[in-house]
């Protein structure tokens, strides 16, 4: 089985590559600059490939034929979430390649979504929820999977949506929290400035997520829209505390220096039980 995972070089990607590579599949990564794969210490079955989405598919496919399945990780403009460049430059490639290699047979799709797709909602978020998406990122990402589930009424293919909800872990970007506090206590900076952190979110390792989407994508029993979250909520501040407790380090905490993003509600997280499923069955088999 030949798997194409697209973005392989980004925070997730890495991550998605480097769990997938345990399983008895042929891996294709691209990247849109092949020396930052090249750094990567990955097992023989992984062939590195440079493509940009706005490069003609045809380039792509000559190199490694119609792959089996695809993992599309893909997303360029990150992580600007506001930009309309989202919607009006990114979205109308992202449909161009996904239509495109579906036509051309490959028929296990899994493309990742984000939470922001459900916008201002709070409480627990399930995947049957009417979505509100608020950025043009987020907007961008609920017309995909639009376009996406349209699509499959002219063609046979598998649709796994991940809807992504918050991450932290290696070769996450630097604004982020924990590697900005990382960083904080790198530097033997008196004190770390932050919002509040008295909203809750619904955070997961970089590892889990990675796991996750490599066993939503080599099944197809379960389909359609699928939340990727732990389904517990957790405030910002206490996964701050929870990670200076793991490491045993201490700074003093600048509450309410930076504002909330206005993007975000002040609670959610979300429901996992199809993500569930899937864990059940992949332990099942093995």
């Amino acid at each position: 089985m030949t798997v194409l995972v697209t973005g392989a070089s980004g925070f997730v990607g890495r991550h998605v590559i480097k769990f997938l590579s345990q399983f008895d599949v042929f891996i294709i990564a691209t990247t849109t600059n092949i020396g930052k794969l090249e750094k990567f210490q990955w097992p023989i079955n992984v062939q590195y490939v440079e493509y940009n989405l706005r490069s003609p598919l045809d380039q792509l496919i000559d190199q490694i034929g119609v792959p089996d399945a695809l993992i599309h990780l893909a997303w360029q403009g990150l992580p600007n979430y506001k930009q309309q460049f989202h919607e009006l430059e990114e979205l109308p490639f992202q449909q161009q390649f996904l239509k495109q290699m579906i036509a051309l047979g490959c028929c296990n799709i899994t493309v990742t979504g984000t939470c922001m797709e459900y916008g201002m909602q709070e409480g627990c978020l399930t995947e049957e929820m009417e979505v509100f998406p608020q950025t043009s990122y987020a907007k961008a990402k609920n017309s995909l999977r639009c376009y996406l589930e349209d699509l499959q009424k002219d063609y046979e293919f598998s649709l796994k949506w991940l809807r992504l909800f918050y991450m932290y872990g290696e070769g996450q970007n630097p604004t982020s929290i924990i590697p900005a506090l990382q960083r904080a206590l790198d530097e033997g900076q008196p004190q770390f400035n932050m919002s509040l952190g008295d909203q809750e979110r619904d955070f997961l390792h970089i590892d889990h997520i990675a796991e996750y989407i490599c066993l939503a994508s080599l099944q197809t029993k379960i389909q359609g829209i699928i939340n990727i979250s732990s389904g517990k909520p957790i405030t910002v501040l206490s996964l701050v505390q929870h990670y200076l407790e793991q490491r045993k380090q201490n700074i003093s905490l600048n509450l309410g220096f930076y504002p909330k993003p206005d993007y975000e509600p002040q609670s959610f997280w979300g429901n996992n039980s199809k993500l569930k499923k899937i864990i059940h069955e992949s332990n099942r088999r093995v």
